[in-house]
């Protein structure tokens, strides 16, 4: 699938390379180009997830949080602690847990890394990144972008939609942007809110929502033409 969004991505002073790998696709910017790194990381994190669904073979279907597994390998294991946390499948939190284990990994050989996994992204830099929303048919998300300050850094910026992908959701938010100090907490929170976003009075008790979890920095709420925030979020034009 063509990501158009990644052709208004500027990361100045860093190198922006994709990494592509059976379903993972991600774009990484880093100090200099860390393809080899960055493949090598992803098969050992698909290496994880592949291993474990062959001896669980609906652990990739569940929509109920999986039980506490001591043999699971690393990755999965931090899938299943979110989601157990956030009362969601475990997969809810594969996009933003292979973009996390991909860029600690990276930090060996970078100071800076950005890496986005189908618009969940892991980030770590020492200055302001600014991250567009994307919001489908509304028009607020369009014209939007969150800036982040490096204080809250390592951060998971990661994004759940009703109407946008083919990701099942039972909200009908187009939009629910989650930040996290973990990426794969982020990626499963944001599932658990757009979930329970379906309509515009459910954005006005975001805060009520947001509290039901552990861990959460910011969240940002679209649903048509209204939006609501809430946390440490700034807004800035694009």
């Amino acid at each position: 699938m063509e990501r158009s969004y990644r052709k208004r991505v500027r990361s100045k002073g860093l190198v922006s390379f994709q990494v592509c790998i059976k379903q993972t696709d991600l774009w990484v910017s880093a100090e200099r180009n860390l393809e080899r790194e960055t493949r090598d990381l992803v098969l050992d994190a698909r290496n994880q997830l592949e291993t474990y669904i062959k001896g669980h073979a609906s652990f990739i279907s569940t929509l109920s949080p999986w039980p506490k597994d001591p043999l699971a390998p690393p990755m999965v294991k931090e899938m299943i602690k979110a989601s157990r946390e956030l009362s969601v499948g475990p997969m809810a939190c594969v996009a933003g847990a292979i973009a996390q284990k991909v860029g600690e990994g990276l930090l060996q050989w970078s100071r800076e890394v950005v890496v986005e996994n189908g618009g969940d992204i892991y980030l770590f830099a020492m200055r302001p990144i600014t991250v567009a929303l994307y919001a489908g048919a509304s028009s607020l998300g369009n014209k939007l972008g969150l800036r982040l300050s490096p204080e809250f850094m390592p951060l998971g910026v990661c994004s759940s939609s009703a109407s946008i992908g083919h990701s099942f959701s039972a909200g009908r938010a187009d939009l629910v942007t989650v930040l996290s100090p973990s990426a794969c907490y982020a990626d499963g929170a944001a599932t658990a809110i757009c979930n329970m976003i379906r309509t515009r009075k459910d954005l006005q008790r975001l805060e009520e929502l947001v509290f039901q979890f552990r861990g959460i920095i910011g969240v940002v709420a679209i649903l048509g033409e209204t939006m609501a925030c809430w946390g440490n979020i700034e807004l800035v034009k694009l």
